[in-house]
Order: C-alpha cells, then structure tokens, then sequence
C-alpha cells in the first residue's frame, strides 16, 4: 500500500490539524501540519538543524495535544528535560497557538550512521517528558514520563500510554535543509473506548506508511494521505484547526512576574537604580522597567501581601 508520489511537485500544505474519525468514532486521528511554524521558530531562536529537528517535533506533538483541550482558557505545556546538550526544551499550546524554546537552540551534532540527524543525542535519552494541562481557575493536571529515546514521537507515545493509559500510535517529523524547514508535521492514532482489536491490528499494519511522515507531506496532501493511509476504515474529517507559531509574552505579565519577585528582590532592583529589563524564552522580546516604575511594582506587591494576611 505504499503511495508512489515521485511525479508530483512538493506540496505547500497550510498549517492546520486535522480531527479524524474511524470506523464511527472507533478510533481517532489527528493529523497535523506545521512547516510554517517550525520556520517562524527557526526564524525566532536561529536554531541549528538538530535543533529545529527537535523543537519541531516538540511543537507538532503539543499542538495535537493543544487541540484536544476543552476550555477556552486552558492550554498544555509540554517539557524535556534530558541529558543532552539542547538541555530543556518546553512547548506549549493555547489550542492553536504555539510557542517553544530550548536552552541551547544552536547545538550541532554529527549525523547518525544512517545519515539523519542526532535528535536522540541531541535531547538526550535519560529525563524526563512532563505534561502540564492548565484548566483554568488554577486547577491543573500534571503527568511524567521517562524520555524512552529523546526522539520525541517515542517518547510522545510512551507518555500516553503510561501517564494516561491510552495507547497511542505517534509520528513526528521535520525535514530541514540548510536552516529551511521542507516540511513538518506529524500524526496521533488513538483506539477509543470498545475499539475491536481486528481495527488495532489494521493501524499497527498500516504505521509504516506514516513513519516518515515529513516525506510523505511533501507529495500528498493532508486530504490525499486521509484517503490512502485509512481507505477501508471509513475516515471522516470532523474539523480542521489552522496552527501558528503565536507568543502571548506582553509588558502586563512582564510587570506580573517582577511582583511575584517578592518585596526583598524588587527593593534589590529598586537600589541598583538601573531598572530592569526582561526577555521573553519564546519570542526575545525585551521589556525594560524604569526604577520608578519598579517603586510602583512595590507598592502593589506591599499592597498584595497586605491584602492576603
């Protein structure tokens, strides 16, 4: 059943998610595209081709996580924390909004032996995957995993099955030439409850279709790889959710994060007499407080700590 697409130009796919359903709401499908975001990431961090690799992956993975919240208000952040040189790198999404970081975006490493390049060892293979869903209201949801191969899509999987026993079929993938990104993207199978086996054997038959799933965006389409990976399971396309890479950094929650400083550290500021400036991780957006401005974040956080007691 492998697709032959060779004759075609390479597809320019918008970036958006498909929700998927199989065999009258068996099992779901989340199939995603996410080039443009991974650039505008590039663009952002100046990240190495490991690197866009890696937080490509990342980002695709916490998107589809992104788009099965439920409230407006919530969102996901999703953080590796290995043991290798890219050191943490965290995702997060607001439904379709995306942003990312990792602490050293421009690590580079030799290709494996078979010529891809070093995600595993770039992230490394011990750590851990830590999901946080925010629901709002301050109620959160937090589960971990063990990083299983620092490939991500793994240990995407991996997660799943053991933070929130869903087993779960996952593939992520970037292809990236000279800090372009060719195409990015990704997709989530999930069995739902009173999924018959006969239908899980099918998708576990069928995963070597979409193992090299930025290859295969380049030739077909989201609809056409609908079509072809699923034909016989009766696929039904539910909805389609545009992405972007979006920060939601602003000079407000700036200002917040220096009054949750506490009084000593901003007094601190206040007597260096020479303000302060933050940067945003996802965007490095600066923002600078004035001295007195700072005084001004004073009173408020005196105000606060009165009004708590």
């Amino acid at each position: 059943m492998e697709q032959n697409y060779q004759n075609q130009e390479m597809i320019q796919h918008p970036d958006e998610i498909l929700q998927i359903d199989l065999c009258g709401g068996q099992a779901r499908v989340l199939l995603c595209s996410s080039t443009a975001m991974v650039q505008e990431c590039v663009r952002i961090h100046g990240a190495s081709s490991v690197a866009t690799a890696a937080l490509g992956r990342l980002m695709t993975g916490a998107a589809m996580m992104g788009i099965m919240l439920k409230g407006e208000e919530e969102s996901v952040t999703v953080t590796l924390k290995g043991d290798g040189p890219l050191g943490t790198l965290m995702a997060v999404a607001d439904h379709g909004d995306l942003r990312a970081y990792a602490d050293d975006p421009t690590v580079e490493l030799p290709l494996r032996a078979d010529g891809k390049l070093d995600v595993g060892g770039a992230v490394g293979r011990n750590g851990r995957m830590t999901v946080v869903r925010d629901l709002g209201y301050g109620k959160q949801y937090i589960g971990q995993s063990e990083i299983v191969s620092g490939e991500i899509a793994i240990d995407f999987a991996n997660y799943f099955t053991v933070s929130e026993q869903q087993p779960s079929l996952v593939a992520l993938g970037v292809r990236v030439h000279d800090g372009l990104v060719l195409q990015a993207g990704g997709i989530l199978i999930q069995p739902l409850p009173g999924c018959p086996e006969e239908l899980i054997d099918q998708l576990e038959l069928r995963s070597p279709m979409f193992a090299d799933i930025s290859r295969e965006l380049t030739f077909g389409t989201l609809d056409q790889l609908t079509e072809d990976w699923f034909r016989g399971l009766e696929p039904k396309i539910l909805e389609r959710t545009p992405i972007r890479y979006q920060c939601s950094c602003s000079r407000e929650r700036m200002e917040k994060a220096l009054i949750s400083l506490g009084r000593k550290d901003l007094q601190s500021l206040i007597d260096e007499n020479q303000g302060a400036e933050l940067s945003c991780h996802f965007c490095h957006r600066k923002h600078f407080f004035t001295t007195e401005q700072l005084r001004e974040m004073l009173a408020k956080a005196g105000s606060k700590g009165e009004a708590e007691q």
